[in-house]
């Protein structure tokens, strides 16, 4: 089945923060499914996730719950007060987003662990070559919680210069990923398929589109 092209992302009037991980605002947000591998077949029941996101005047949050059928594959010695790179080679939530639609090669990489470790990068692709800015920093927070069998992780992406506040009606580009378990049966999720020959969410040509509301 084909993925939704677009989610909707309310504006609430006071400021969400990370660890509002269960609060009740999260049900006026409509879910994006994410239950397709990249290459666009589907994914067992038990590594299904949603993503929920809302704005407000200072921040942009996401909300993921994913399936947790699984052991979590995750650092022995978690760091949080710096990124961690290499973060996508266990198991993680990641938000793509464009601001600019019409300039989809330059996006932004968001991603969280259970641990509450993070990533965020800065991308531009020039050509055939993929540039990343390591030293970028958006200020994100995470929160994550682990209950049997469901996984709940949070980002909120405060809004600077490169990612300037939206206004109402605005559309930006993104996608919704999830990577769970490993090798040789290792899981990577997208709301929007990259459809590529090996996994990839760096195409920004398949993100969807995030309708501010």
């Amino acid at each position: 089945m084909q993925q939704a092209a677009a989610i909707q992302a309310p504006h609430q009037e006071f400021d969400v923060k990370a660890e509002d991980l269960d609060h009740e605002v999260w049900l006026s947000c409509a879910p994006a499914a994410i239950d397709h591998y990249w290459s666009g077949a589907p994914a067992p029941s038990g590594r299904h996730a949603e993503a929920r996101l809302l704005w407000t005047e200072l921040a942009l949050c996401v909300r993921f719950e994913c399936r947790q059928a699984e052991p979590i594959i995750v650092s022995d010695n978690p760091q949080t007060g710096v990124k961690t790179l290499g973060l996508w080679n266990r198991d993680v939530c990641e938000i793509f987003l464009a601001p600019d639609k019409n300039e989809l090669n330059r996006y932004f990489e968001f991603e969280a662990a259970p641990t509450g470790e993070w990533v965020d990068l800065a991308i531009r692709n020039v050509g055939n070559r993929r540039e990343t800015e390591w030293e970028f920093r958006s200020n994100m927070t995470t929160q994550a919680a682990l209950e049997p069998g469901i996984l709940k992780i949070a980002m909120r992406i405060p809004w600077f210069d490169q990612i300037p506040r939206p206004c109402k009606g605005d559309e930006w580009r993104l996608n919704l990923c999830r990577c769970v378990g490993e090798d040789p049966d290792r899981g990577y999720l997208a709301w929007r398929p990259t459809h590529t020959a090996e996994p990839n969410f760096h195409v920004p040509t398949a993100f969807g589109t995030i309708v501010f509301t």
